[in-house]
């Protein structure tokens, strides 16, 4: 069966990491025809828009895409596209995995937690304004509609994958109409699943508690600000952004992208790390049952990234983004040929 993914390249290093990915789905033995669309800074120059409507219809159509880093000024400039991609496909659920690997530097062991995070209003709806010259307003908006499909979501998937606990975070002590609207919708979905442990923590107690003892937690459920920064946060718990996958899922589509910006001083250099990317294409692979060839690519990855010889220089090598890709693959068809020999 041959697959039809959008690919959205993106900018900055995006493009050198989605080859790498491409060329390790194809060696994954998974046939899969790219739809290729641009969107962010090289769009912008194009077609005067940094998310063009054809890159809206592509993912519709297509149900599915593996998407670059893309751009996003600081205070300035052009909305996200990233957020605007989410709103505009009802990209509600960000997940996002954070496991520990062996190979990469990181001050724990044994993390395995995954985040679900709201991902279509809070602060990033984006409604602010300026009132005066000295001052602006941002406004949080948190639905029960919103709400209860995230957290339906999270604990669906703890029972699916057999984990033990969803752990919301939240700040009602202070926002108790916002959050606390959260809190409610969580608390009416963990009644629907009395076999899976439910907390609530305070979210900067959250944050203290993930750097003191990560392994306390399994399933994280967050609005969509908190969630932002506690993905960071995590990533960090397990090497850094560039070994860290990411999805966003809808009711009818979903968007994998790795969680690391589009890092443009080291674009055209051939020094990006390509893992993040790599891992999200075969969370895409998993998302359209091809189980076996995602799981060649995460095994052929793991190899690689525990050998720690035929890795990026962020990962202490000296081995460039192609060079890393091409030693996934050079593993996978080892293990394929070992597989094949017994």
């Amino acid at each position: 069966m041959i697959h039809k993914v959008t690919l959205i390249p993106g900018d900055g290093i995006g493009p050198e990491v989605a080859e790498a990915a491409c060329a390790v789905v194809e060696a994954s033995g998974c046939q899969v025809e790219w739809e290729v669309v641009e969107a962010g800074e090289g769009a912008l120059a194009k077609y005067g828009t940094t998310l063009p409507n054809r890159v809206i219809d592509s993912i519709r159509e297509n149900g599915v895409a593996l998407k670059g880093p893309v751009t996003t000024p600081i205070g300035e400039g052009f909305r996200s596209v990233n957020v605007s991609l989410r709103q505009w496909l009802d990209l509600y659920a960000n997940v996002r995995p954070v496991a520990s690997l062996a190979g990469i530097q990181s001050r724990y062991e044994k993390v395995d937690l995954v985040i679900f995070r709201e991902n279509t209003e809070d602060l990033y709806a984006g409604i602010e304004r300026r009132v005066d010259a000295d001052t602006a307003e941002s406004i949080k908006k948190i639905t029960r509609r919103a709400s209860e499909r995230i957290a339906r979501a999270a604990f669906n998937f703890a029972r699916e994958e057999g984990r033990k606990k969803v752990t919301a975070g939240h700040k009602a002590n202070i926002m108790k109409l916002s959050d606390g609207l959260f809190l409610e919708c969580a608390r009416k979905a963990a009644a629907e699943f009395p076999e899976i442990t439910y907390e609530e923590v305070i979210v900067d107690a959250l944050c203290m508690r993930l750097v003191l003892n990560p392994l306390d937690f399994d399933v994280l459920l967050l609005p969509n600000l908190y969630g932002d920064i506690l993905s960071d946060l995590c990533a960090g718990l397990v090497g850094g952004l560039g070994v860290v996958p990411g999805a966003n899922l809808g009711d009818k589509v979903a968007v994998f992208e790795p969680v690391h910006g589009s890092a443009p001083q080291i674009a055209g250099r051939d020094l990006a790390n390509p893992t993040a990317m790599i891992l999200s294409a075969a969370m895409l692979l998993r998302h359209i049952g091809e189980t076996e060839a995602a799981g060649r690519i995460e095994e052929g990855t793991r190899a690689v990234l525990a050998a720690g010889i035929a890795v990026t220089p962020d990962l202490g090598g000296k081995t460039g983004t192609r060079g890393m890709a091409a030693a996934i693959i050079a593993e996978m068809e080892r293990s394929l040929a070992h597989a094949g020999a017994r």
